[in-house]
Protein backbone atom coordinates (compact mmCIF):
# COMPACT_ATOMS: atom_id res chain seq x y z
CA UNK A 1 0.00 0.00 0.00
CA UNK A 2 1.34 3.43 -1.05
CA UNK A 3 2.47 5.79 2.08
CA UNK A 4 0.67 8.87 -0.40
CA UNK A 5 -2.17 9.21 -2.51
CA UNK A 6 -1.07 9.72 -6.01
CA UNK A 7 -2.36 12.98 -7.67
CA UNK A 8 -6.27 13.87 -7.75
CA UNK A 9 -8.66 16.56 -8.69
CA UNK A 10 -9.39 18.00 -5.55
CA UNK A 11 -12.15 20.87 -4.78
CA UNK A 12 -11.43 23.17 -2.27
CA UNK A 13 -14.49 25.56 -1.47
CA UNK A 14 -14.22 28.93 0.09
CA UNK A 15 -10.71 30.21 -1.01
CA UNK A 16 -11.31 33.52 0.10
CA UNK A 17 -10.76 32.50 3.41
CA UNK A 18 -7.42 31.89 5.20
CA UNK A 19 -8.42 27.84 5.53
CA UNK A 20 -9.24 27.31 2.35
CA UNK A 21 -6.17 29.39 0.94
CA UNK A 22 -4.04 27.71 2.30
CA UNK A 23 -5.32 24.14 2.11
CA UNK A 24 -4.93 25.18 -1.45
CA UNK A 25 -1.43 26.28 -1.16
CA UNK A 26 -0.52 22.56 0.52
CA UNK A 27 -2.53 20.27 -1.79
CA UNK A 28 -0.33 22.11 -4.65
CA UNK A 29 2.81 21.20 -3.32
CA UNK A 30 1.68 17.68 -2.73
CA UNK A 31 1.48 17.65 -6.57
CA UNK A 32 -2.84 17.77 -6.62
CA UNK A 33 -4.82 19.46 -9.28
CA UNK A 34 -6.71 22.14 -7.19
CA UNK A 35 -10.10 23.32 -8.05
CA UNK A 36 -10.24 26.53 -6.05
CA UNK A 37 -14.04 28.07 -5.40
CA UNK A 38 -15.91 30.72 -4.35
CA UNK A 39 -18.61 32.78 -4.52
CA UNK A 40 -16.68 36.25 -4.24
CA UNK A 41 -14.46 36.58 -8.13
CA UNK A 42 -11.80 38.49 -5.96
CA UNK A 43 -10.89 35.96 -3.44
CA UNK A 44 -7.32 35.72 -2.97
CA UNK A 45 -7.31 31.75 -3.72
CA UNK A 46 -8.87 32.33 -7.38
CA UNK A 47 -5.69 34.23 -7.94
CA UNK A 48 -3.26 31.35 -7.04
CA UNK A 49 -1.02 29.88 -9.44
CA UNK A 50 -1.67 26.48 -11.15
CA UNK A 51 -5.33 26.23 -9.80
CA UNK A 52 -8.49 26.21 -11.53
CA UNK A 53 -10.59 28.99 -10.59
CA UNK A 54 -14.15 29.09 -11.21
CA UNK A 55 -17.16 31.26 -8.90
CA UNK A 56 -19.66 29.66 -7.73
CA UNK A 57 -23.37 30.94 -6.07
CA UNK A 58 -23.27 31.55 -2.60
CA UNK A 59 -24.19 28.62 -0.35
CA UNK A 60 -27.60 29.67 0.55
CA UNK A 61 -28.27 30.51 -3.09
CA UNK A 62 -30.64 27.81 -4.60
CA UNK A 63 -28.48 27.57 -7.18
CA UNK A 64 -25.49 26.13 -5.31
CA UNK A 65 -26.36 22.05 -5.52
CA UNK A 66 -27.08 21.76 -9.29
CA UNK A 67 -24.04 24.45 -9.79
CA UNK A 68 -21.57 22.47 -7.26
CA UNK A 69 -22.80 18.49 -8.41
CA UNK A 70 -22.76 19.95 -12.07
CA UNK A 71 -18.82 20.94 -11.76
CA UNK A 72 -18.18 17.90 -10.14
CA UNK A 73 -19.19 16.32 -13.17
CA UNK A 74 -17.75 18.94 -15.31
CA UNK A 75 -14.23 18.64 -14.34
CA UNK A 76 -13.95 14.99 -13.10
CA UNK A 77 -13.67 16.71 -9.34
CA UNK A 78 -12.30 13.32 -7.55
CA UNK A 79 -13.41 14.79 -4.37
CA UNK A 80 -14.64 18.03 -2.26
CA UNK A 81 -12.54 19.37 1.30
CA UNK A 82 -14.63 22.36 3.03
CA UNK A 83 -12.91 25.37 3.63
CA UNK A 84 -15.72 27.49 5.43
CA UNK A 85 -18.36 26.59 7.54
CA UNK A 86 -21.23 28.25 5.35
CA UNK A 87 -20.61 25.51 2.94
CA UNK A 88 -21.24 22.71 5.17
CA UNK A 89 -24.74 22.44 5.15
CA UNK A 90 -25.82 22.48 1.88
CA UNK A 91 -23.14 19.98 1.04
CA UNK A 92 -24.35 17.52 4.09
CA UNK A 93 -27.49 17.48 2.01
CA UNK A 94 -25.67 16.61 -1.66
CA UNK A 95 -23.48 14.37 -0.43
CA UNK A 96 -25.65 11.26 -1.77
CA UNK A 97 -25.97 12.71 -4.92
CA UNK A 98 -22.10 13.43 -4.98
CA UNK A 99 -21.10 10.27 -4.29
CA UNK A 100 -23.14 8.27 -6.30
CA UNK A 101 -21.34 10.81 -8.53
CA UNK A 102 -17.71 9.11 -7.57
CA UNK A 103 -17.21 12.11 -5.43
CA UNK A 104 -15.60 11.70 -1.84
CA UNK A 105 -16.15 13.97 0.90
CA UNK A 106 -14.76 12.97 4.37
CA UNK A 107 -16.99 14.72 7.17
CA UNK A 108 -19.00 13.04 10.11
CA UNK A 109 -22.25 12.59 10.31
CA UNK A 110 -24.71 15.19 9.48
CA UNK A 111 -25.47 15.29 13.39
CA UNK A 112 -22.14 15.44 14.58
CA UNK A 113 -21.87 18.39 11.71
CA UNK A 114 -24.36 20.58 12.64
CA UNK A 115 -23.45 20.02 16.57
CA UNK A 116 -20.36 21.88 15.65
CA UNK A 117 -21.58 24.57 13.43
CA UNK A 118 -24.30 25.48 16.14
CA UNK A 119 -22.68 27.04 19.22
CA UNK A 120 -25.78 26.26 21.55
CA UNK A 121 -26.08 22.28 20.24
CA UNK A 122 -22.26 22.10 20.76
CA UNK A 123 -22.22 23.92 24.06
CA UNK A 124 -25.26 21.20 24.92
CA UNK A 125 -22.79 18.23 23.94
CA UNK A 126 -19.96 19.30 25.81
CA UNK A 127 -21.76 19.55 28.94
CA UNK A 128 -23.46 16.48 28.17
CA UNK A 129 -20.29 14.84 28.60
CA UNK A 130 -18.43 17.00 31.30
CA UNK A 131 -16.32 18.83 29.12
CA UNK A 132 -15.38 22.24 30.49
CA UNK A 133 -16.80 25.26 27.90
CA UNK A 134 -17.87 28.71 29.18
CA UNK A 135 -21.13 29.04 30.14
CA UNK A 136 -23.83 29.86 27.66
CA UNK A 137 -27.75 31.44 27.37
CA UNK A 138 -30.34 31.88 24.43
CA UNK A 139 -32.22 34.78 23.52
CA UNK A 140 -34.44 32.93 26.40
CA UNK A 141 -32.45 32.84 28.94
CA UNK A 142 -31.49 36.35 28.68
CA UNK A 143 -32.75 37.35 32.94
CA UNK A 144 -30.24 34.71 34.08
CA UNK A 145 -27.18 36.55 32.77
CA UNK A 146 -24.92 38.13 35.34
CA UNK A 147 -25.08 41.65 35.80
CA UNK A 148 -21.88 42.76 35.71
CA UNK A 149 -19.58 40.03 34.39
CA UNK A 150 -17.28 40.11 30.80
CA UNK A 151 -20.06 38.55 28.05
CA UNK A 152 -19.41 37.58 24.69
CA UNK A 153 -22.57 38.02 22.47
CA UNK A 154 -22.35 35.94 19.00
CA UNK A 155 -23.93 34.18 16.39
CA UNK A 156 -24.93 30.54 16.69
CA UNK A 157 -24.00 29.71 13.94
CA UNK A 158 -21.35 31.99 13.14
CA UNK A 159 -17.58 31.64 11.75
CA UNK A 160 -14.28 33.66 11.31
CA UNK A 161 -14.93 36.13 14.13
CA UNK A 162 -17.79 38.00 12.55
CA UNK A 163 -20.38 39.62 14.81
CA UNK A 164 -18.45 38.87 18.05
CA UNK A 165 -18.84 41.39 20.86
CA UNK A 166 -17.06 41.66 23.75
CA UNK A 167 -19.17 43.74 26.98
CA UNK A 168 -19.10 44.34 30.42
CA UNK A 169 -22.77 43.84 31.43
CA UNK A 170 -25.45 41.59 31.06
CA UNK A 171 -27.23 45.61 29.72
CA UNK A 172 -25.05 45.59 27.03
CA UNK A 173 -25.36 42.06 26.16
CA UNK A 174 -29.03 42.16 25.97
CA UNK A 175 -29.38 45.13 23.55
CA UNK A 176 -26.75 43.54 21.07
CA UNK A 177 -28.91 40.22 20.91
CA UNK A 178 -31.26 42.84 19.25
CA UNK A 179 -28.82 42.99 16.47
CA UNK A 180 -26.81 40.33 16.09
CA UNK A 181 -28.75 37.21 14.24
CA UNK A 182 -29.23 34.37 15.94
CA UNK A 183 -26.97 35.29 19.16
CA UNK A 184 -26.07 33.24 21.72
CA UNK A 185 -24.56 35.04 24.96
CA UNK A 186 -21.30 33.23 26.93
CA UNK A 187 -19.21 34.09 29.60
CA UNK A 188 -16.09 35.53 28.38
CA UNK A 189 -12.86 33.49 29.66
CA UNK A 190 -9.64 34.80 29.90
CA UNK A 191 -5.94 32.85 29.26
CA UNK A 192 -3.53 31.20 27.03
CA UNK A 193 -5.80 30.36 23.57
CA UNK A 194 -4.56 27.76 21.56
CA UNK A 195 -5.88 25.84 18.46
CA UNK A 196 -5.52 21.75 17.99
CA UNK A 197 -5.26 20.75 14.75
CA UNK A 198 -6.62 17.56 14.50
CA UNK A 199 -7.19 14.00 12.17
CA UNK A 200 -9.30 11.70 13.03
CA UNK A 201 -9.32 8.44 10.82
CA UNK A 202 -11.96 5.78 10.38
CA UNK A 203 -10.71 3.85 13.36
CA UNK A 204 -11.05 6.82 15.48
CA UNK A 205 -7.49 7.24 16.43
CA UNK A 206 -6.68 10.84 17.05
CA UNK A 207 -3.47 12.90 15.92
CA UNK A 208 -3.60 16.64 17.61
CA UNK A 209 -1.06 19.25 16.78
CA UNK A 210 -1.21 22.00 19.37
CA UNK A 211 -0.62 25.61 19.06
CA UNK A 212 -0.21 28.76 21.12
CA UNK A 213 -2.24 31.50 19.39
CA UNK A 214 0.14 34.39 21.16
CA UNK A 215 -1.56 37.18 19.03
CA UNK A 216 -5.03 36.98 17.76
CA UNK A 217 -7.01 40.00 15.10
CA UNK A 218 -9.89 39.58 13.93
CA UNK A 219 -10.14 36.06 14.94
CA UNK A 220 -7.16 34.86 13.10
CA UNK A 221 -3.81 33.87 15.01
CA UNK A 222 -1.17 36.42 13.86
CA UNK A 223 1.57 34.53 16.09
CA UNK A 224 1.45 31.67 17.03
CA UNK A 225 3.53 28.88 18.34
CA UNK A 226 3.70 24.86 19.11
CA UNK A 227 3.36 23.24 22.26
CA UNK A 228 2.70 20.21 24.03
CA UNK A 229 1.05 19.96 27.57
CA UNK A 230 -0.76 16.26 28.16
CA UNK A 231 -4.12 18.06 30.21
CA UNK A 232 -4.92 19.86 26.91
CA UNK A 233 -4.18 17.28 24.71
CA UNK A 234 -5.94 15.12 26.65
CA UNK A 235 -9.54 17.27 26.92
CA UNK A 236 -8.91 18.09 23.12
CA UNK A 237 -9.50 13.92 22.07
CA UNK A 238 -12.18 14.05 24.94
CA UNK A 239 -13.88 16.23 22.76
CA UNK A 240 -13.56 15.07 19.17
CA UNK A 241 -14.87 11.66 20.63
CA UNK A 242 -17.68 13.49 22.06
CA UNK A 243 -18.88 14.98 18.96
CA UNK A 244 -17.69 11.83 17.21
CA UNK A 245 -15.62 13.77 14.86
CA UNK A 246 -14.15 12.19 11.73
CA UNK A 247 -11.47 13.60 9.29
CA UNK A 248 -9.49 17.17 9.19
CA UNK A 249 -10.91 19.57 12.09
CA UNK A 250 -9.74 21.93 14.50
CA UNK A 251 -10.34 22.75 18.33
CA UNK A 252 -10.37 25.92 19.88
CA UNK A 253 -10.13 26.72 24.07
CA UNK A 254 -8.01 28.32 26.80
CA UNK A 255 -5.27 27.19 29.18
CA UNK A 256 -6.57 29.47 32.52
CA UNK A 257 -3.66 30.72 34.93
CA UNK A 258 -4.89 28.00 37.58
CA UNK A 259 -3.86 25.12 34.68
CA UNK A 260 -7.60 24.41 33.70
CA UNK A 261 -8.31 23.63 30.31
CA UNK A 262 -11.70 25.02 29.18
CA UNK A 263 -13.15 24.42 25.34
CA UNK A 264 -14.46 26.76 22.76
CA UNK A 265 -15.21 25.54 19.64
CA UNK A 266 -14.85 22.67 17.35
CA UNK A 267 -14.71 23.62 13.45
CA UNK A 268 -15.19 20.57 10.50
CA UNK A 269 -12.73 22.26 8.56
CA UNK A 270 -8.75 22.58 8.93
CA UNK A 271 -7.41 25.90 10.58
CA UNK A 272 -6.73 29.17 9.05
CA UNK A 273 -3.14 28.50 11.02
CA UNK A 274 -2.53 25.28 10.07
CA UNK A 275 0.72 25.96 7.90
CA UNK A 276 2.50 26.29 10.96
CA UNK A 277 1.99 22.47 12.11
CA UNK A 278 2.70 21.33 8.69
CA UNK A 279 6.17 23.96 9.22
CA UNK A 280 6.59 21.74 12.46
CA UNK A 281 6.77 18.51 10.37
CA UNK A 282 2.70 17.19 10.53
CA UNK A 283 1.76 16.04 7.21
CA UNK A 284 -1.39 17.43 8.22
CA UNK A 285 -2.58 18.04 4.27
CA UNK A 286 -1.24 14.95 3.01
CA UNK A 287 -2.63 12.55 5.36
CA UNK A 288 -5.88 13.74 5.15
CA UNK A 289 -5.63 13.19 1.27
CA UNK A 290 -4.94 9.86 2.51
CA UNK A 291 -7.43 9.18 4.74
CA UNK A 292 -9.62 10.91 2.34
CA UNK A 293 -9.23 8.45 -0.30
CA UNK A 294 -9.40 5.27 1.53
CA UNK A 295 -5.65 4.86 2.36
CA UNK A 296 -4.56 4.11 6.17
CA UNK A 297 -3.26 7.57 7.78
CA UNK A 298 -0.03 7.06 9.35
CA UNK A 299 -0.41 8.92 12.43
CA UNK A 300 3.74 8.61 12.88
CA UNK A 301 3.68 11.08 10.21
CA UNK A 302 1.69 14.12 12.41
CA UNK A 303 4.13 14.10 14.64
CA UNK A 304 5.45 17.46 15.47
CA UNK A 305 8.19 19.85 16.65
CA UNK A 306 7.31 22.10 19.91
CA UNK A 307 8.64 25.54 20.21
CA UNK A 308 7.54 26.41 16.21
CA UNK A 309 6.58 29.85 15.95
CA UNK A 310 4.40 31.30 12.71
CA UNK A 311 3.57 35.30 11.70
CA UNK A 312 1.38 36.03 9.59
CA UNK A 313 1.45 39.14 8.18
CA UNK A 314 -1.37 40.61 5.51
CA UNK A 315 -0.13 40.01 1.99
CA UNK A 316 -0.78 41.86 -1.90
CA UNK A 317 -1.15 38.52 -3.67
CA UNK A 318 -2.31 40.33 -6.74
CA UNK A 319 -3.12 43.80 -9.10
CA UNK A 320 -4.74 44.23 -11.83
CA UNK A 321 -7.37 45.48 -13.58
CA UNK A 322 -10.95 44.44 -12.81
CA UNK A 323 -12.39 44.09 -16.00
CA UNK A 324 -9.68 42.07 -17.31
CA UNK A 325 -10.55 40.05 -13.96
CA UNK A 326 -13.42 39.58 -14.95
CA UNK A 327 -13.44 38.76 -18.16
CA UNK A 328 -10.66 35.51 -17.48
CA UNK A 329 -13.66 34.31 -14.82
CA UNK A 330 -15.88 34.05 -17.14
CA UNK A 331 -14.00 32.75 -19.62
CA UNK A 332 -12.94 29.73 -17.02
CA UNK A 333 -16.25 29.30 -16.56
CA UNK A 334 -18.28 31.22 -13.40
CA UNK A 335 -20.39 28.14 -12.41
CA UNK A 336 -23.57 29.96 -11.70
Amino acid sequence: MPDQTPPRRILVTGVGANPGFGLCRSLLRLGHQVIAVDANPLAPGLQLDDVVPRVIPRADDPHYPDTVAGLCRDLAVDAIVVGIENDLPPLLNLRPRLESDGVRLWLPDDESVRNCIDKARFHHVLTQHGIPTPRTWSPGDLELLPADAPLVVKPRGGHGAQNVHMVTSSRHARLLCELVPAPIVQERVYGTEFTADCLVDRDGRTSAILRRRDLVKAGLAAVSTTFETAAVRDLVVKTLHAVRAAGLCCVQGFVMADGSVTITELNVRVAGGFPLTEAAGADLAGQMVNGLFGLPVDHDRLTYRTGVFLTNYVETLRVGDATELAFATASKGTGS
